[in-house]
């Protein structure tokens, strides 16, 4: 057998993989990533990888041979210790399974122990937690009282705290009835792409763009078109007719751009000329640092505005708490649906969230957690500069949580190589390149999205003297 480095990084890509040939979603014959595109996935080293798939290979379930990609064992043998696994491939699966199945499988790597560049995450020691206490005391006292179903659509009294509360802090003017709660942004995506698309409709999405959103639409039969984007967003004179576009206006993801007035105006007549709906993912629209606020897209049309909220940037990803503004001629649609899928979000947590917006307690939580992501902010920038100067460009940090950094000189070929080097010094870092359309070219330039609102101050500072150090040996 080959000898495993024992921090357990190749025991657990070992254990996904032989997950994934048991599920069907690699079948006997199939190839496997490269190495290198593997490890890049998993911000693991190369060398971890190789002997991952080599262990494989020795139990049977890979064949390698030099100069080629592994492959699926057509006839899978007898792991050690281990009864006989069946070879045999799920059966009548629907269409939107097959597509599902083709997909690339996203993995989630161990955080790294020094300092985890990690976007879309929050600090545990932000969240609220005395207004949240209180604010379940009252809800479960009140709850107690009516335990049963509730509506698909949501909690009346959180919708209507909502409805408040956007008019408030995005200028949106809408109704409860046109709000929809969900278990997070993720699940109103895929309503969007289950209400929205048949197959072989075309879609819109940011090139580079958010990789959940896309997959979403792709197993619904969506077909992708690729849009580029710029430092103002989307760029839309490039926009060919299709069903729905999604969009991240407010602040693109990754890149970081906000859709100027101009694009937003061509993208709402685009979408008029096509008789197309727009997804307006406002993922983090609370964080805006160095400029004033835009309207959404839904305050200038709700009609062909599809909106999307998330608590996972404010309060916690783990709550899977988030909420859709749809056009009033939509909204059957999505209770509907909403109740097919699993007839509502947990009532409990919505109490407890109605009950922040109506006490103050969420407003006056996001005005510090902004304050406390704009020092992060400060640090992130204030050591680049000091640490990395003119070695790198950095974009996208006027709004939002994260920052992307282009390192000039250093080819994207060497991406790989430098999430390994970090790895070992327990940095964690993510490649922007991956987030690019897979037909398409990527960035010649290596570039890294560094989210900072999980970090306090010391790691983000020798976070990035780390970094720098890794860098040197790179160029």
């Amino acid at each position: 057998m080959v000898q495993l480095e024992q921090d357990g990084v190749a025991r657990r890509i070992i254990a996904a993989i032989k997950e994934q040939i048991h599920s069907g979603a690699y079948r006997p014959g199939d190839r496997l990533p490269s190495t290198r595109a593997f490890a890049t996935e998993w911000g693991a080293s190369r060398t971890t990888v190789t002997a991952a798939y080599n262990q494989l290979d020795a139990e049977g379930y890979l064949i390698i041979r030099h100069g080629a990609r592994a492959i699926v064992a057509p006839g899978l043998g007898r792991a050690s210790g281990e009864a006989p696994v069946a070879a045999a491939s799920p059966r009548n699966l629907s269409a939107f399974a097959r597509r599902l199945l083709a997909l690339p499988a996203p993995t989630e790597g161990q955080p790294a122990k020094l300092a985890d560049f990690r976007y879309g995450e929050l600090s545990g020691a932000d969240f609220p937690v005395l207004a949240w206490r209180r604010a379940s005391n009252k809800a479960i006292l009140r709850r107690a009282a009516r335990l049963r179903y509730g509506d698909p659509q949501g909690s009346s009294v959180l919708r209507n705290a909502l409805q408040a509360y956007l008019w408030r802090a995005r200028g949106i003017g809408c109704t409860p009835d046109q709000i929809v709660i969900v278990n997070g942004s993720q699940q109103g995506l895929d309503l969007c792409a289950r209400l929205m698309l048949d197959a072989g409709d075309p879609f819109v999405i940011e090139n580079p763009g958010y990789l959940l959103a896309r997959h979403a639409f792709v197993a619904a039969g969506g077909v992708a078109v690729p849009v580029a984007v710029d430092a103002d967003g989307l760029r839309t004179d490039t926009l060919r007719p299709a069903r729905l576009a999604y969009v991240t206006p407010s602040h693109q993801f990754p890149l970081g751009g906000v859709l100027s007035a101009t694009r937003r105006r061509s993208l709402l007549a685009w979408a008029a000329g096509a008789g197309a709906y727009i997804v307006e993912d406002d993922y983090d629209g609370e964080y805006r640092h160095d400029i004033s606020p835009i309207p959404p897209l839904q305050a200038l049309d709700a009609d062909s505005v599809i909106y999307v909220g998330t608590l996972s940037k404010t309060l916690s990803p783990t709550l899977r708490l988030g909420y859709l503004v749809v056009p009033a001629s939509l909204r059957r649609a999505f209770s509907e649906a909403k109740r097919l899928t699993d007839r509502h979000a947990p009532m409990l947590e919505q109490d407890v969230l109605a009950e922040l917006l109506a006490s103050g307690a969420y407003e006056r939580h996001v005005r510090s957690i902004r304050r406390k992501n704009a020092e992060r902010r400060g640090i992130l920038l204030q050591a680049l500069t000091e640490h990395l100067g003119s070695r790198v460009t950095v974009a996208g940090a006027e709004t939002g949580l994260h920052v992307v950094v282009w390192l000039n000189g250093i080819d994207a070929g060497r991406e790989p190589a430098i999430i390994a080097a970090a790895r070992t010094a327990g940095i964690g870092l993510y490649p922007v390149s991956p987030l690019y359309d897979p037909s398409g070219p990527r960035p010649e330039t290596a570039g890294f999205i560094l989210g900072y609102a999980g970090l306090d101050a010391e790691a983000l500072r020798r976070g990035v003297a780390v970094l720098a150090t890794i860098l040197a040996e790179h160029r």
